[in-house]
């Protein structure tokens, strides 16, 4: 029993640095844009983490429980070497400044532990090949949506001054800045409820056909939250400016792309990268200015790191799997 508290605790505190980490994604625009100061954007947007239960059903969740490994053929061991390696990634690409997606670090140690304990056959393949899949749909839906949604955007923008621009779209990014951040609790903080879920179906305390306790629904939406109150302000700048300048209507292009491209992922329940989406999102607002305007080598660094998120995670997780299994 005392296990299952140690994996439980390392799923908040897992979930605690996906706020950390991942706070720069709803922020990092509305920042950049001087529209709200970092605590105040940072206080809005742990809000918004902590009360996206209330809006979406906990699909995500079920398909992380049960749909990226078996809970009736791993144990403890497998989930709490998954924790490890996922953390111990998004630590090291959080230092690096590298907008890395926590949701991939995860599915990559689950999936490296796993194999180390039971083969590929404790891998759910059509899971995974489906969270693989977004890997690359997820920013190419948010750089297309940006795109058309900037292009319509200046189009009504021309018929008035850039200084009535400016002033609506500072307001209107508020908006779309709250819609991406209760996108972003809602899509990451369910991969942690499905972590705990299949923790306790492995434990023998739940079984795949119950729901999901609402005490661990709220413990993983308050562990986000918290995270994202402490923020990662390492990436707020590679995200916010570095990878192509904005202006607020930008801002609010990018961010309403992302929100709407979150929302219907998560409706789903597809596991998707909040940091792959605002990327994605950005490079189109960037793109529609034309392509010198996106700084290309910054993004090829930040794609690098999410090519390799998945195959380190997924070795680290299995080598952590055989380290515990040998303290053990």
């Amino acid at each position: 029993m005392l296990f299952l508290y140690i994996v439980i605790a390392l799923v908040l505190l897992f979930d605690f640095i996906n706020g950390f980490h991942d706070s720069a994604n709803s922020i990092a625009t509305v920042v950049s844009t001087k529209v709200l100061s970092p605590f105040a954007a940072v206080a809005m947007a742990a809000f918004f983490n902590f009360i996206a239960f209330t809006v979406f059903p906990l699909r995500v969740a079920t398909t992380i429980g049960k749909g990226v490994i078996d809970p009736d053929i791993i144990n403890l061991t497998v989930i709490a070497a998954a924790l490890v390696a996922a953390i111990t990634w998004n630590l090291i690409t959080w230092w690096l400044g590298l907008p890395s997606s926590s949701s991939h670090t995860l599915v990559g140690g689950l999936v490296g532990s796993a194999i180390a304990s039971s083969g590929v056959s404790s891998v759910v393949i059509s899971g995974v090949i489906k969270i693989v899949a977004f890997i690359v749909i997820a920013p190419f839906l948010g750089m297309a949506i940006s795109f058309i949604i900037s292009a319509i955007v200046i189009n009504i923008a021309k018929k008035h001054t850039p200084f009535t621009v400016d002033k609506h779209f500072r307001r209107l990014q508020l908006l779309s800045a709250a819609a991406f951040s209760l996108g972003h609790g809602g899509n990451d903080a369910q991969k942690s409820m499905g972590i705990i879920w299949a923790a306790l179906i492995v434990s023998g305390l739940a079984t795949k056909d119950d729901k999901i306790a609402l005490w661990i629904v709220l413990s993983c939406q308050a562990a986000i939250s918290l995270g994202t109150l402490f923020g990662g302000w390492r990436i707020v700048k590679t995200m916010g400016q570095r990878i192509t300048k904005l202006k607020p209507f930008e801002g609010f292009c990018a961010e309403t792309a992302g929100a709407i491209t979150l929302f219907g992922v998560t409706h789903f329940g597809i596991p998707v990268s909040t940091t792959h989406t605002i990327t994605g999102s950005i490079i189109g607002v960037g793109a529609r200015k034309g392509a010198s305007a996106v700084k290309w080598g910054v993004t090829r660094k930040i794609f690098w790191a999410w090519i390799l998120t998945i195959p380190v995670s997924a070795v680290i997780g299995g080598m952590m799997y055989y380290f515990f299994n040998w303290i053990f």
